[in-house]
């Protein structure tokens, strides 16, 4: 039996996807849906200016996912932004719409990356978890700085780069005292380079932590081993890639 024509086009963008099981996870959804005419597919953008080339280039696009390092640039070629995602400051999923009476392509964007942080985070909270360090500054690490703040909970930023903001160098046994969640939002130990992991003072976590990881492949990254090792809570990003893949259907599948 021939497959039905594709119609509807997905897709996710970023640089690498070496790591990502978007296109499986998505496949297989619209399998179980019976959405026979609907593919996911994995687009690696080598710079964020081949966007609108890519678009151009794929007329029957009804929806993308983004990842690392276009959360954030790929907001300049959106038409709408939703104002969570405004606020936020980073984009993970577009919906593509056409202008009934022109026929313009509109590209409107959503995060639903802190959605999928709560989801996973939230049942771990006790009360002593109020303050946290969030490993990274990129668009995962302000959807999961946004999420915290909806739950009460202050965070700190922890960065190699930029002035102004807290330096790996400067997380003292009194900063790890005091924040009680670490959340690793970088790319440090993502497959294929998995022996590696954001440099912190591990001897510092007690079992009072929460470790908290955006990767999910690989399942275990050495941040969380090592965290692991010294008592704390640990979850990877699993959940999270879920949570956030199931708001977005809701956003670009079932509108």
């Amino acid at each position: 039996m021939l497959r039905p024509k594709i119609t509807k086009y997905y897709a996710i963008i970023g640089n690498p996807l070496t790591h990502s099981y978007s296109s499986e996870y998505w496949n297989e959804m619209f399998k179980n849906h019976k959405l026979l005419q609907h593919h996911f597919d994995a687009m690696t953008l080598k710079k964020i200016e081949d966007f609108p080339e890519y678009i151009e280039a794929h007329p029957l696009l009804r929806g993308m996912s983004v990842t690392m390092p276009y959360k954030c640039s790929v907001m300049q070629y959106l038409d709408y932004i939703d104002p969570v995602a405004l606020e936020i400051g980073a984009v993970n999923v577009i919906k593509f719409d056409r202008d009934s009476k022109t026929g313009k392509r509109i590209l409107t964007g959503y995060n639903t990356d802190w959605l999928g942080f709560t989801h996973a985070i939230k049942p771990l909270l006790t009360p002593e978890h109020k303050k946290a360090l969030i490993l990274g500054t990129g668009g995962m690490a302000k959807a999961v700085k946004y999420a915290l703040n909806q739950l009460g909970i202050e965070s700190q930023y922890v960065t190699r780069e930029k002035e102004g903001i807290m330096r790996y160098e400067d997380i003292t046994e009194d900063v790890m005292k005091e924040h009680t969640i670490i959340m690793n939002a970088t790319h440090v130990g993502c497959f294929p380079i998995v022996n590696q992991c954001p440099n912190i003072p591990y001897e510092l976590i007690t079992s009072k932590h929460i470790a908290i990881d955006a990767i999910y492949n690989p399942i275990r990254t050495l941040f969380l081993q090592q965290a692991e090792l010294k008592g704390a809570i640990t979850k990877n990003g699993w959940d999270m890639f879920v949570e956030q893949a199931r708001k977005a259907w809701e956003i670009i599948v079932e509108h």
